[in-house]
């Protein structure tokens, strides 16, 4: 058994390093043929460097917190449609490059939907790329300063889904303009994106301070897109009310001993 161990750590076979000798005294408990055996041994292997090609997606997405679709909370956000987020969840927008449009006031659950879905594209051996608008422009804008601009702009392109968080959210410098619509340009057709943004898209020009480009951004988006607009309150307030309630029962609960 050592040194048949030795030769699957050589050929890097860990699934099968892992199960083997459970695997060998199962086979004999249960006196299963040896095709049998060899199946359920290359099972453990597909499933071992699945799981590992799950958590390298995972790790290069840049997700700043796991979040799933399951994990939220329909029941205090009823304006959204819970059967297209099932569409996306799918992931099927993403063979056909289109994109997605989150809008709505913070803290509504746009970044937690977004995550949710991204979770679906690693799941399904996609490749997802996880970055704030501001974080995204700010390292384009300095790469210039090394040349290292079109390899920066690859990086952003790479991805099979590009999740663009908190559009809107800060007042952006005169360049970003440029730089945003080049990622929007590039992906166009080519990869999906998802968006969050607190403005409408008729609030962009504002974003971006450039009406023409903004128009230019807004139809490469949308052409092939789906805008989701969440109308209702924010679930860091309905947390704060709560734990809000909690301390005053606590109190009151005291005062009462």
């Amino acid at each position: 058994m050592n040194l048949l161990k030795s030769r699957l750590r050589e050929f890097k076979l860990s699934g099968i390093y892992n199960s083997i000798e459970e695997r060998v005294s199962y086979a004999k408990t249960k006196n299963i043929s040896y095709v049998e055996l060899v199946e359920l041994l290359l099972e453990d292997e597909a499933t071992n460097r699945r799981d590992n090609g799950y958590k390298k997606r995972y790790q290069k997405s840049k997700m700043p917190v796991y979040k799933t679709l399951e994990d939220f909370d329909y029941s205090f956000q009823p304006s959204i449609d819970r059967k297209l987020i099932s569409d996306l969840a799918t992931c099927q927008f993403l063979s056909a490059k289109s994109n997605v449009v989150f809008i709505g006031n913070p803290g509504t659950g746009k970044t937690h939907l977004s995550l949710g879905i991204g979770i679906k594209a690693l799941l399904k051996g996609h490749k997802v790329l996880f970055t704030s608008v501001g974080e995204m422009l700010q390292c384009l804008h300095i790469s210039k300063a090394d040349n290292s601009y079109y390899q920066k702009l690859r990086y952003y392109m790479d991805a099979d889904l590009l999740i663009l968080d908190e559009l809107g959210f800060k007042k952006l410098p005169n360049y970003s303009a440029d730089d945003f619509f080049e990622v929007i340009s590039r992906r166009y057709e080519k990869g999906s994106v998802i968006i969050t943004t607190n403005k409408s898209l008729e609030q962009w020009g504002e974003i971006f301070s450039d009406s023409v480009l903004s128009s230019a951004i807004i139809d490469r988006v949308v052409h092939h897109g789906t805008v989701i607009k969440i109308n209702g309150p924010s679930y860091r307030r309905k947390d704060i009310k709560k734990k809000g309630g909690e301390d005053k029962s606590s109190q009151e609960a005291l005062e009462g001993v």
